[in-house]
């Protein structure tokens, strides 16, 4: 029995959102690359939220803010709101310390040498 993946694709992780996070596969899409990023969060890859984060904003985001992050939630699910462009906008459902809470997020996706980062988020009005 395969698992699935927790991007929400509905595909079995291994042939999702996993051969990206082993680097056998890049993401083709801004929007693939957010559910893969969204799966990293769930699956504890550190260092793939690291490396698609845009070289020019890495230094910004601290590897153990981003391992503090994740390690600090249970991920209960990703809603892809709008994708246009080199932008998404998602919802990502996570509990923390018992409560249930939703990371509202506009994403901005930057593509360098055929490889999407991610650039810089804002949050909705509301």
């Amino acid at each position: 029995m395969s698992v699935l993946c927790p991007c929400g694709s509905g595909n079995p992780y291994a042939l999702c959102c996993r051969p990206l996070h082993l680097k056998k596969a890049v993401a083709q899409s801004p929007e693939q690359l957010m559910r893969s990023r969204y799966a990293a969060y769930v699956v504890k890859e550190i260092d793939y939220l690291v490396q698609t984060t845009h070289p020019s904003v890495r230094k910004l985001h601290a590897f153990e803010d981003i391992e503090n992050w994740a390690n600090s939630n249970l991920w209960d699910g990703l809603e892809i709101v709008e994708a246009y462009g080199n932008v998404v906008e998602f919802k990502a459902y996570f509990k923390q310390d018992g409560k249930s809470y939703i990371h509202h997020e506009i994403s901005v996706f930057e593509q360098v040498d055929n490889q999407w980062y991610y650039l810089s988020g804002t949050y909705p009005k509301s």
